[in-house]
């Protein structure tokens, strides 16, 4: 034995696990998780910042997806790694709470873990690694909100047309970023309401459909006020548009009732037959009347609709719209304030139909878009609705498109949300930089180096960004902090906090009053989920591996 250290030699076979499987423990295990996480970030390295490039993904089934959205790049790569995928979850959570910060969390969380392997190496403690990560953490987001948050109150619509034109900016069509922008900007403010219990305007980003038509270009893409849905009338003599409508949401068949499958009826008289058949064909027809009766006159059903059926609607100037999706029917029912009917069956065994089941709207056409028909919904009792009808080249593009368009919907929602927004362009990273290395020499504690190693984590965007915008990233960072540096400790350049680059120009501006912004929420998530995605992969210090069964015993 030596003194202190590990056992030499093999070990004492009484003591040995017996595993079926493989264990790894220790440095060797944090190496590996390190690189792992590593790898996926390198996958998305490329991607930020406004001049990112895009990645081609193929799927087993030679299915293509060519974008730049972080979240969507993680969730097609299927990783075996554990650690990795944990990296994979982050983005997808960064994706679901923020919509934005995507490829920005995954880059930050992969960071730290290389310096905290680093410290590990240089014998410091994980435990004490992670609670100056967490204090860092912690202070950071203090410092997000108290020096660099703007309050966007006093700045108007020209926020929220800003943050959607910095989010869009890193996309595809970043050069057209402003026409899509003010699409996503009408489009919050048509379906924003207010929350009847705290007054607060709340901006569902559901109510905004988006709808993917190719042809055309992508200039040609509107923004429609209702609900757009895939499907035209059910038989050409059903009016194209109906005033004051009423409309039935079912999820039952319209078709001729047959027998249950199973069900055996042994008819003695052949006349008998004759009124079975006939009885078959009235039960869809008091169905029918059931509905019509309730003031009905748009009809909506996920199953089919026969021609016996179409029938009766055209003869009472009805819309019947058939294989409706069943989140169409659920978002026009919460738009018009209806109910979804599974069956008209009653308490009392009979067949009825009560009309506050009803969802009304102002009007719904049926209008032809490129080469479908569509149903658009206007105008909805309870909640108001916004479509965007994409238009562009091909597929890829559109699906490309839509995803932008939803980082921007988001994006504008949380920065209405939370009121305040901050400068982008690797300002608020470089600024923290600054901040924690200052904050980390005042602790006489152990945390004081992974504070420090944190902060010079954060400058992984800039430098990141400036990489990808074909600039010197030493330089641009040097620039960035020492402005930052300024603005910290003289109280005269106070304004220099809002310094960050423009990646387009190469230089160092004011991104607040150049309008290069991002949702504070979207910086303090992207801090905490990356610190604690890093921890968690940090407290690793054992793997043990099954190995899976054999077969064929």
């Amino acid at each position: 034995m030596m003194g202190g250290g590990q056992q030499q030699g093999p070990p004492p076979a009484k003591d040995q696990l017996y595993l079926n499987g493989e264990r790894v423990s220790g440095a060797e295990v944090r190496t590996q998780n390190v690189t792992a996480a590593l790898s996926v970030a390198n996958v998305v390295k490329t991607s930020l910042g406004p001049i990112g490039l895009d990645k081609m993904l193929v799927d087993d089934l030679g299915e293509v997806t060519i974008t730049n959205d972080g979240a969507t790049i993680l969730a097609q790569l299927e990783v075996e790694h554990p650690a990795a995928r944990v990296l994979v979850q982050l983005s997808e959570m960064q994706d679901k709470e923020v919509g934005d910060g995507t490829t920005s969390v995954v880059i930050l969380a992969s960071e730290l873990l290389k310096r905290a392997n680093e410290l590990v190496k240089n014998q410091i403690h994980p435990t004490s690694i992670m609670s100056g990560y967490r204090l860092a953490m912690k202070e950071s987001v203090k410092f997000i909100k108290s020096h660099i948050a703007t309050k966007t109150q006093t700045l108007g619509r020209d926020v929220s047309f800003n943050i959607a034109k910095t989010t869009l900016s890193s996309k595809i069509f970043g050069r057209e970023s402003e026409f899509f922008a003010n699409l996503a900007v009408d489009a919050m403010n048509m379906v924003q309401s207010e929350n009847p219990e705290t007054g607060k305007k709340i901006y569902p980003i559901k109510s905004v459909g988006i709808i993917k038509q190719h042809g055309k270009s992508f200039k040609d893409s509107q923004l429609i006020n209702g609900y757009v849905m895939y499907g035209g009338r059910a038989g050409q003599g059903m009016p194209r548009t109906i005033k004051n409508a009423k409309i039935a949401l079912l999820d039952i068949d319209l078709r001729k009732s047959k027998m249950a499958m199973g069900v055996q009826v042994v008819v003695t008289d052949p006349k008998k037959l004759e009124d079975i058949r006939q009885k078959e064909a009235d039960i869809t027809r008091d169905r029918i009347k059931l509905l019509l009766d309730a003031g009905a006159n748009v009809i909506l059903t996920t199953k089919g609709i026969d021609d016996m059926a179409i029938k009766y609607f055209v003869e009472a100037g009805a819309l019947a719209v058939r294989r409706v999706k069943k989140e169409d029917l659920r978002r026009i029912a919460k738009l018009s304030g209806g109910q979804m009917m599974i069956t008209f069956a009653d308490m009392d065994g009979n067949e009825s139909f009560n009309p506050e089941m009803l969802g009304s709207a102002d009007e719904v056409i049926e209008e032809r878009i490129a080469d479908d028909d569509h149903l658009i919904i206007k105008g909805g009792k309870t909640t108001a609705a916004a479509s965007v009808l994409l238009r562009g080249a091909n597929m890829h593009m559109l699906d490309e498109i839509e995803r932008s368009l939803h980082d921007a919907l988001c994006a504008i929602k949380r920065a209405l949300e939370s009121a305040s927004v901050v400068p982008g362009g690797g300002c608020v990273e470089s600024a923290l930089s600054v901040h924690l290395e200052n904050f980390a020499t005042s602790l006489a504690s152990r945390e004081q180096l992974a504070i420090a190693e944190f902060a010079q984590s954060l400058l992984v965007i800039p430098k990141q960004l400036s990489v990808n915008a074909a600039q010197d990233a030493s330089e641009m960072v040097a620039k960035l902090r020492a402005s930052h540096n300024a603005a910290q400790t003289d109280a005269t350049k106070a304004d220099m906090c809002h310094y960050g680059m423009d990646c387009i120009s190469g230089k160092i501006q004011n991104n607040l009053a150049a309008g290069i912004i991002e949702p504070a929420l979207s910086k303090v998530k992207m801090i905490q989920f990356a610190t604690e995605a890093a921890i968690t992969v940090l407290r690793i210090d054992d793997m043990i591996k099954l190995a899976p069964d054999e077969e064929g015993q």
